[in-house]
């Protein structure tokens, strides 16, 4: 029997509708949460992504914009950016879109976010917050995954988690939550030895690797959770049949668009063996800008003492 399919999109529906409800709240409060976007150089990704932050945030109701720098900005031109949207006060979350131009110092310009309007969750305060399991901003990848697992009704406690990825950005912190929701979690990565066989001891997989199609089912247990973190493209017909076979939609997208969806699991050979299994697209994406509009709401409470008891611990 394949494995079941958990789309990102549903649960996605299910946080904005909450998201939307939170923030009726703030707005009876005298608060409507805001969102600046920071997005310098011409990466085709990154100008998509924005927009879609963007354009969610006007959708449930919060503050945004979108603040667009030349591919020949520089390092102090963007701290100078980030010091003027620490200091107002509409502001509650600055989202500094990845990758920066070459000539930027990243690190610098993220250390520079205000710890309490770091909606990605990157900035070392918070990353201590996640560790010592005090209120913060959760980076929202690894945050959306554990709502899919949580809102999928597919056991943590007690189970076996095998992450592949040790990123700061995904690998690291997903296994700290699914650690402090009781997991049982061992973190694999280039040097893994055995790699496959490891991983083939998880109740729950994530794969965060950034190689398309690598996790075949020979990583997964029968039964299996596995959650698709990767994004890829594959560009011709015989990729399409060796990962996608009899997929006439996806061979249309290679056919008219030159590309189709791949993420780090390889569909052709988890699915028979998966219990569970999200998508790409459509799995654990959505969920990300779903997070970043919680990881908004959450800032403006945390700012404000006097909506401390609408803070979500």
């Amino acid at each position: 029997m394949p494995a079941r399919i958990l789309s990102g999109i549903a649960i996605r529906d299910q946080i904005q509708a909450e998201v939307t409800v939170e923030i009726e709240q703030l707005r009876e409060a005298g608060v409507r949460p805001g969102l600046a976007v920071i997005l310098a150089g011409n990466d085709p990704g990154s100008e998509i992504y924005t927009r879609n932050k963007v354009k969610t945030c006007e959708k449930l109701g919060i503050y945004s914009e979108r603040m667009v720098f030349p591919e020949t900005t520089t390092t102090e031109e963007l701290l100078s950016q980030v010091k003027l949207l620490n200091s107002r006060s509409e502001i509650d979350g600055i989202l500094v879109q990845l990758p920066l131009p070459s000539q930027v110092d990243s690190k610098q310009v993220l250390l520079a976010v205000d710890p309490q309007k770091d909606v990605d969750g990157f900035h070392p305060m918070n990353v201590g917050n996640l560790v010592t399991q005090r209120p913060g901003l959760v980076p929202c990848t690894p945050a959306g995954i554990l709502e899919i697992l949580k809102r999928s009704e597919i056991p943590i406690k007690g189970q076996r988690a095998v992450v592949i990825g040790r990123s700061d950005i995904v690998g690291k912190p997903v296994a700290l939550l699914l650690m402090h929701h009781h997991a049982t979690v061992t973190v694999c990565h280039s040097r893994t030895q055995n790699l496959p066989a490891v991983c083939r001891e998880a109740d729950i997989l994530v794969a965060a690797l950034g190689k398309p199609g690598m996790v075949t089912g020979e990583f997964v247990k029968p039964g299996a959770a596995v959650i698709d973190v990767g994004i890829g493209r594959i560009t011709t017909l015989e990729e399409v049949e060796r990962f996608f076979p009899g997929d006439p939609k996806r061979r249309s997208q290679v056919e008219t668009k030159g590309s189709t969806l791949l993420g780090d699991i390889d569909p052709s050979t988890v699915l028979p063996v998966a219990g569970a299994l999200t998508p790409v697209p459509g799995g654990v994406g959505p969920l990300t800008i779903a997070m970043l509009m919680v990881n908004t709401v959450r800032a403006a409470r945390l700012r404000r003492s006097h909506l401390a008891a609408y803070v979500a611990t």
